[in-house]
């Protein structure tokens, strides 16, 4: 089989806001829903290793469909807001979905599973349509067994087990109703046999464990308290009646094929502060020839805390073993936990999808914060690379602005990519970015004002720590003691404030003084602390002490920004904002020297929704809604004064070869063609056909499409020509549709068009690297190679980043020597 012609570098991406959404495995994969996928993230590796596309809706509820011996599961369970439930089986090393249960009318929000054999899989869904099913899947086919309603009520949580000493499967489900309801399947048919009462608020996880013969129920609410029951087998033996001496718990007792069992209260656990969403034990493990279950349990807490209970050796008592959580940020709490395997690693998910993952260190028994992947929570609206192609930085409707790159470690050739810098966390969904130096950019959100970031010293001494760059060489001629450390937000604040060492100095505390002059030294403005980082930060730095310095603001539109672009020599920017009238969608030109307004340019009539400058920096080409586009071209380039742009050449309805919303453009490299691509699925390259000449030296009315319109199949909704040739020195080009998919093709100029021979197809994403909704973004690697890498046969790769509605950032790898 031939190799794929790309290949995924790194996927970022979170974990959806929802309870039920992480599980990890025996592999050691933990798998989690992000959006509409399914991803599955080695954390040894540090990397997405897997991405499951089969989902219409946000996926709710993933659950790894563990083993009685404690071996690797092959299978997964995953339901989501598409009403199905889909269960995925490992097949030839890649996991696959086997079946699909539909039958719900509303979203599934808990999964669970358990094998009744080697080709039998009973699953356990919940849903907003207050029901629980249970479905039986075999091979490829998935059969509804059974519907459990609750009326007007909504089950929060399911949990399967198996009786003790027999193979009768129990279900335990928590929900609004602040109870737990015990099922018990007989005749084929689920019945409920027990509630246990106790919580007052609404149930958000049950799960069982298994230890010695007996199982053990955890559940947590709203109430902010966790309850431990335990179920065992009654003998015959036993005395029923209790004595003064001792004293017992009540016990609820229910009969099964002649067999009694009995569930007692172990324990309540009150230790969290506020809404108690998860609680996960310590999977079993494998001691000899026999599985052992620890009674150690893991809760995660809205009050940004997680906490190890177990029982102590000498009196039994449930006591807290270990607290960890989240410090400062504008954050809420977490969503859920899960455990490593071997119990060494502990894991959470918060609110706004960032994993957090401790280690016990086996030396001295401390539990220390680990390197995780990162990523937006939203959309992700736009992306740009810095113009030494080493990092990225990208924008997002969940109202940040992110950068990633490799994380280069001596003595290790693995590369990972992380994010190190969260230069704008705003208060407006963002919607587009441009760089404008090695080390600045202008971003744009649904405001009606640009803002202007530079990066302060703090972040240039980091970065050259994680991608082992001298710190000279980045500074350049700047003088380093003339840089901010950081930033800090004030609070009720949208413009990060530079924060200098002496402001750094100023705030140390001073000890055995509580004496406060002022309110501002009571209440801080600056939360800024100076790091000094060898690995990737943690997600509390990202929040507050990763922020990069705004140093301008720019006022001149009307409405909400849309669009950014800069010329290759970082002296200009172009911005537009959403607009139903013309007045309102003119082009303005920025000065990057003095930030002043330099023109406005009018030709459209409705939004703008792209523009890119050529790499000579003499035209600017621009796209809009208004399905027409228009070129520019920059007077006496050569001269020392800030040079005008007039329109060169455009479009207009009566002319126009798009018959939708032309979505994106860009620039070959020899400046010599540009491509459009539209909602109408073409795609179309334009330019001075058969003059040899670069688009504007000749005269405007000769622009006109070099190539033969290319049908895409669906909107194409991003574009981009890669900046090298090549090996037969055609152009190669990425497009991305509103389906999620990314193509690939080689586009060569010839005379006659007629045929359509002057395009080929040369790949395309298969349904793991595709996104799952919309690719708003296409960006090339202004430099040949892989980021990160060296050698001299990194000229044979190129690179492009792909930024999706789905909230998932891609890189691939292309060979482009081989194309």
């Amino acid at each position: 089989m031939a190799a794929p012609v790309m290949d995924t570098c790194h996927v970022f991406c979170c974990a959806n806001r929802t309870p039920n959404v992480v599980s990890w495995g025996r592999g050691g994969l933990i798998a989690f829903g992000t959006c509409n996928s399914v991803a599955l993230y080695n954390p040894q590796e540090i990397r997405i290793v897997e991405v499951l596309n089969k989902h219409t809706g946000r996926v709710n509820a993933v659950q790894w469909v563990h083993k009685q011996d404690c071996g690797l599961e092959t299978q997964l369970v995953s339901g989501g807001s598409d009403n199905n439930v889909i269960v995925w089986e490992k097949q030839d090393g890649k996991f696959t979905a086997c079946a699909v249960c539909s039958g719900h009318s509303g979203p599934v929000c808990a999964v669970d599973a358990m094998s009744l054999s080697s080709s039998q899989l009973l699953v356990a869904s919940a849903s907003s349509d207050s029901t629980v099913k249970l479905w039986m899947c075999s091979s490829d086919t998935a059969e509804c067994l059974q519907t459990i309603s609750f009326g007007s009520g909504f089950m929060m949580d399911v949990s399967f087990a198996l009786l003790p000493g027999s193979r009768v499967p129990v279900l335990a489900c928590g929900g609004d109703d602040s109870r737990v309801h015990l099922y018990v399947q007989l005749n084929g048919q689920f019945q409920r046999l027990l509630t246990l009462t106790g919580h007052e608020d609404w149930i958000r996880c049950v799960e069982w464990a298994t230890k010695d013969g007996e199982l053990w129920l955890a559940s947590c609410s709203q109430d902010c308290l966790i309850r431990v029951w335990r179920l065992f087998a009654k003998t015959a033996t036993e005395p029923d009646q209790q004595t003064d001496a001792v004293i017992k718990m009540k016990e609820d007792v229910f009969q099964v094929s002649g067999d009694v069992f009995a569930v007692t209260l172990e324990t309540v656990l009150a230790g969290h502060e506020n809404w108690v969403y998860g609680v996960h034990w310590q999977p079993p493990c494998v001691k000899g020839d026999l599985v052992e279950q620890p009674l150690k349990l893991l809760s995660a807490s809205m009050d940004k805390t997680m906490i190890l209970w177990g029982p102590e050796e000498d009196s039994g008592m449930w006591v807290e073993l270990v607290r960890v959580g989240e410090v400062g940020g504008n954050t809420l709490g977490f969503y859920g936990c899960q455990m490593s395997p071997d119990g060494f690693m502990i894991l959470a998910h918060a609110f706004h999808g960032a994993l957090h993952l401790w280690h016990c260190d086996s030396n001295q028994g401390e539990w220390r914060p680990s390197v995780v992947i990162s990523g937006h929570f939203g959309a992700v609206q736009d992306l740009s690379w810095d113009p030494e192609g080493e990092f990225i930085i990208t924008v997002g409707s969940d109202q940040t602005t992110r950068l990633f790159t490799p994380w280069t470690r001596k003595g290790c050739s693995e590369i990972t990519w992380h994010e190190i810098s969260r230069p704008q966390i705003h208060g407006y969904d963002m919607q587009c970015l441009t760089m404008v130096g090695r080390f600045q950019f202008v971003s744009g959100a649904d405001e009606k004002v640009l803002r202007v970031f530079k990066a302060p010293r703090n972040f240039v001494e980091n970065f050259a720590n994680i991608s082992c760059t001298s710190l000279e060489k980045l500074l350049g001629c700047n003088e380093i003691a003339d840089l901010p450390e950081g930033a800090s937000t004030p609070a009720l604040g949208l413009s990060n404030k530079a924060v200098f060492q002496g402001d750094l100095a100023s705030q140390s505390p001073q000890q055995d003084s509580e004496d406060f002059n002022s309110l501002s030294d009571q209440y801080k403005e600056s939360y800024f602390q100076s790091l000094k980082l060898t690995e990737p930060p943690k997600e509390d730095d990202l929040l507050q002490n990763t922020l990069w310095p705004e140093v301008q603001k720019l006022y001149g539109h009307g409405f909400e920004m849309f669009s950014l672009a800069s010329d290759s020599a970082r002296t200009v920017v172009a911005s537009a904002c959403k607009a139903s009238k013309p007045e309102h969608a003119a082009i303005l030109l920025w000065s990057t020297t003095s930030w002043k307004q330099l023109q406005s340019l009018p030709c459209h009539s409705l939004t703008v929704t792209q523009m890119a400058f050529s790499p000579n920096g003499h035209l600017l080409l621009a796209v809009s809604r208004d399905r027409t586009w228009s070129l520019w071209r920059q007077g006496n380039p050569d001269s020392d004064t800030e040079a005008s742009f007039s329109l060169y050449a455009n479009t207009s309805k009566d002319t126009a070869v798009h018959t939708r919303i032309i979505w994106s453009c860009d620039w070959s490299s020899d400046s010599k063609y540009f491509v459009t691509s539209s909602r109408d699925k073409k795609v179309i390259i334009w330019g001075h056909c058969g003059s040899g000449d670069s688009v504007g030296e000749c005269e405007g009315e000769s622009v006109t499409p070099c190539s033969s319109v290319l049908d895409v199949g669906d909107s194409a909704t991003a574009v981009s020509i890669c900046p090298y040739l090549c090996s037969d020195q055609s152009f190669l080009l990425a497009v991305g549709l509103e389906n999620g998919k990314i193509a690939l093709y080689k586009w060569r100029p010839l005379e006659d068009l007629s045929s359509g021979s002057d395009w080929s197809k040369c790949g395309e994403t298969d349904a793991c690297q595709s996104h799952t909704l919309t690719v708003k973004r296409l960006r090339w690697r202004p430099r040949p190679g892989r980021a990160g890498h060296g050698g001299n046969e990194e000229r044979a790769w190129v690179q492009l980043a792909s930024a999706g509605a789905d909230h998932v950032v891609k890189i691939f790898n292309i060979k482009i020597s081989a194309l």
